[in-house]
């Protein structure tokens, strides 16, 4: 080959290597309310069913792994995880450059709207409890307040039927000026997630407005206070209601579009799949994926598992694309798979490199939810 051709070559594969580099569009800093919506319906899959509402975590510790997890992947990557508020306090650690909360109830589908429209509509941390329980918001409410001390501040507060009402109507009204059309089902789904938070109160936890009747010392899981009080490894509250800073940060994301919630299987063949092709076409690496254990019901099906695992691998990841997986410490440095809810249980919240899962599972490693667990970093 000629001097002239070897050139001529080096500089056909030049331009082929940056037309394709710069094939991808930039990833956008804030989605129109019409991208938005298109991305929530035509990315997700029909609802399925669930043994519970989960209108709140049932995962104290989430916060351990907040300094770890941010090392390296803060503001780098895209989020995804499933399930309700959790998502949020992850969100404001990592201010990922977009957000998708995948789960298989619509119905949390919806309460991340109704999300959306209490963090837009509130000016700060106390407007917003007090829209999202229905309370008036008490007096001597100071901008710098610990979370602790807003909460205890909101302790005595009532109920207020008329707030309620006040609520829905302004969450249906900021949903309808954004375009989104929610359905008759959706609408009384809408109000059936608010109404928990009306009933329940700071008290409210994973099994719905019942635990708030419960005497403290019955109750196996956290309450929504007790989940925004939490703290991280080093005792530094970091929840998305622990400062005013943290709540302003959430509220750039919902008013920016940036937090997208999807109905999808984990195992489905849409909603995975589509997140991760909008991801490749805006050069985009999925940094961080909370699952909660959603594994643990994915292996009670034989071929469910490996799709969710096919799905993982046609993400777009790197070596710092980590799984988050709260599990249950038994003691002497074992976890349980499934929740033993017994007096003294203890959530762990761990990082599991999402590369090496997908080694072990091309590799045939993976045939149980104990094989997944014993590859923690």
């Amino acid at each position: 080959m000629t001097a002239h051709r070897i050139r001529l070559a080096i500089i056909l594969a030049v331009c082929f290597f940056f037309g394709i580099a710069g094939s991808a569009e930039e990833l956008p800093a804030r989605l129109s309310d019409a991208t938005f919506w298109r991305m929530v319906t035509e990315f997700s899959e029909p609802g399925g069913r669930f043994p519970s509402d989960n209108f709140v975590s049932n995962e104290l510790r989430l916060q351990r792994v907040l300094s770890t997890l941010t090392d390296g992947r803060k503001s780098t990557g895209a989020y995804i995880g499933v399930g309700p508020e959790q998502n949020f306090t992850y969100i404001v650690a990592l201010q990922p450059k977009i957000a998708f909360i995948v789960d298989i109830r619509r119905q949390n589908m919806i309460e991340h709207l109704m999300y959306k429209a209490l963090f837009e509509l509130s000016a700060d941390r106390a407007e917003f409890l007090s829209r999202l329980f229905s309370r008036q918001k008490p007096e001597g409410i100071a901008e710098d307040m610990t979370v602790d001390a807003l909460f205890e501040a909101f302790r005595s507060a009532e109920p207020d039927a008329m707030l309620f009402d006040e609520n829905l109507a302004a969450i249906k009204s900021r949903l309808t000026e954004h375009g989104f059309e929610l359905t008759e089902d959706d609408e009384m789904s809408l109000g059936y997630v608010l109404t928990a938070f009306f009933l329940g109160g700071q008290n409210l936890g994973y099994p719905g407005p019942n635990q708030a009747l419960q005497p403290p010392v019955f109750r196996a899981l956290p309450t929504y206070e007790e989940l925004m009080i939490d703290s991280d490894e080093h005792g530094v509250q970091r929840s998305f209601l622990a400062t005013e800073e943290h709540f302003a940060i959430l509220k750039r994301f919902e008013q920016d579009n940036l937090i997208v919630p999807l109905v999808g299987n984990f195992a489905g063949p849409a909603t995975l799949r589509s997140v991760g092709n909008y991801l490749i076409e805006h050069d985009t690496r999925v940094s961080a994926f909370y699952l909660s254990n959603v594994e643990q019901y994915l292996f009670m099906s034989p071929d469910d598992w490996k799709n969710f695992y096919n799905n993982v691998a046609a993400l777009p990841l790197d070596s710092k694309s980590a799984f988050v997986r709260p599990l249950i410490n038994t003691g002497g440095g074992g976890y349980a798979a499934a929740p033993l809810f017994r007096p003294g249980f203890q959530w762990d919240t761990l990082l599991f490199s999402m590369e090496e899962l997908l080694a072990a599972f091309s590799t045939g490693r993976i045939q149980t939810y104990y094989d997944v667990i014993q590859l923690r970093n």
